[in-house]
């Protein structure tokens, strides 16, 4: 016999438990929501409907975990209030800014539910056009038919872009933590052993050191890439069982994630020895990350530092080496959530670097198999642009005096 649903609730508070410590202070997330509200006031918008991981978290400090249903966090002149499932019971109010609604399964759509019972009779609403599928989008329309629908992407990404003294601070101890990961790999590097045994190696130390220095976070998705032989032509390969010999190139790629905070240090290595024709196009790749730092300082455009990093490759015949754009700003993001596609040194971006974005330089050449010096050619720092210049947080050395292995 069927249980009825008629007496169970659609959405409901649930202030389980006491606040947690945010990543962030209370002040840092009203002043962000207060550039927001203030965009809407001067843009007409009622109400501001945030669905991605990112803006959620950055909006709230809540870093949801979607597992195939709907998040939100909606912003109003009054406040915020993240819409979360009641599979979370109260771990979303507990982790966030502002107030939260859950909504429960009993009946499919009562997320949307949630989303009338804040939104009321809003005319004019903003959404993550960049992030909404079209099947949630038609949900959002038919439910909200008589609202004016916007986009908001493009303003949540810009103040993003622009970091807080707070987040600096984070940003700067997780750079810190990643040269932690990168001395665990380096250290466990050795003939016969397996990829997965080295990045699991760096993974645990970075995660210990997480978990030193910020006792009041929330654990997860700190991850290593250790790529090895013809696994390193791809920036974003998984790792292997694959197992290291001697001569061998190795990529080191650790990524410690706090709050959503991502961080990286990537490096080549190689395993006793690299050839004259390895270390040439090392050394070249060495030439590209130096000249990138040195571009890094306020005024100047993504295109241009792309520009110059590209002649430097031409004019040593290596320019169709290259495998992506120069680098890319950190923030809330991750391998699956976020990206700040208006501050990547790319050809086709022009906005002009200021204080307090944060940037890597991360050239890279993937040179095919057949080629003498065969093999994927990396390295990362991460630099905080302030008022005259900027200041590189990445302290893990690179080049081949440093990471040729014994």
């Amino acid at each position: 016999m069927s249980t009825p649903t008629s007496n169970r609730p659609e959405c409901f508070s649930f202030p389980n438990g006491d606040k947690a410590v945010l990543p962030f202070s209370e002040a840092e997330y009203q002043h962000r929501l207060s550039l927001l509200q203030s965009h809407m006031k001067s843009h007409g918008i009622d109400v501001v409907v945030l669905t991605s991981m990112h803006n959620v978290a950055y909006y709230t400090g809540f870093l949801y975990c979607a597992f195939g249903r709907n998040y939100a966090a909606v912003v109003t002149s009054a406040g915020v209030t993240t819409v979360s499932a009641n599979i979370d019971a109260g771990q979303p109010w507990r982790r966030c800014y502002g107030e939260n609604l859950v909504y429960t399964d009993w009946q499919r759509g009562n997320f949307w539910v949630a989303l009338q019972k804040l939104i009321g009779q809003a005319k004019s609403i903003a959404i993550e056009s960049d992030h909404m599928t079209m099947d949630v989008h038609q949900q959002f329309k038919s439910t909200f038919s008589s609202a004016a629908l916007t986009s908001i992407s493009e303003f949540t990404m810009r103040a993003r872009m622009i970091k807080s003294n707070e987040e600096i601070e984070l940003i700067t101890k997780a750079a810190a933590i990643a040269d932690i990961g990168g001395e665990a790999i380096r250290d466990a590097i050795a003939p016969g052993k397996r990829e997965i045994d080295v990045a699991m190696a760096g993974r645990n130390a970075m995660e210990l050191a997480i978990a030193n220095e910020f006792p009041d976070a929330e654990y997860r998705d700190t991850w290593v890439w250790f790529q090895s032989g013809l696994n390193t032509d791809g920036a974003h390969n998984p790792v292997t069982g694959r197992k290291l010999k001697r001569g061998d190139i190795l990529s080191l790629n650790a990524f410690p994630m706090i709050s959503g905070y991502y961080t990286a240090l990537e490096r080549t290595l190689f395993v006793g020895e690299a050839t004259d024709a390895e270390l040439a196009i090392w050394q070249a790749n060495v030439g590209a990350h130096e000249l990138g730092l040195s571009l890094i300082k306020p005024g100047v455009t993504c295109s241009a530092i792309c520009n110059e990093i590209n002649a430097y490759f031409e004019e040593k015949d290596l320019l169709q080496y290259r495998t992506f754009g120069y680098g890319h700003s950190f923030g809330v993001l991750s391998h699956y959530y976020g990206r700040e596609a208006g501050l990547e040194l790319r050809e086709d971006i022009d906005t002009q670097l200021q204080a307090n974005m944060v940037v890597s330089i991360e050239p890279m050449l993937t040179l095919p198999e057949g080629h003498e010096a065969a093999g994927g050619y990396r390295e990362h720092d991460i630099l905080v642009v302030n008022e005259t210049d900027a200041t590189n947080i990445t302290g893990f050395p690179y080049g081949p005096e440093h990471n040729i292995l014994p």
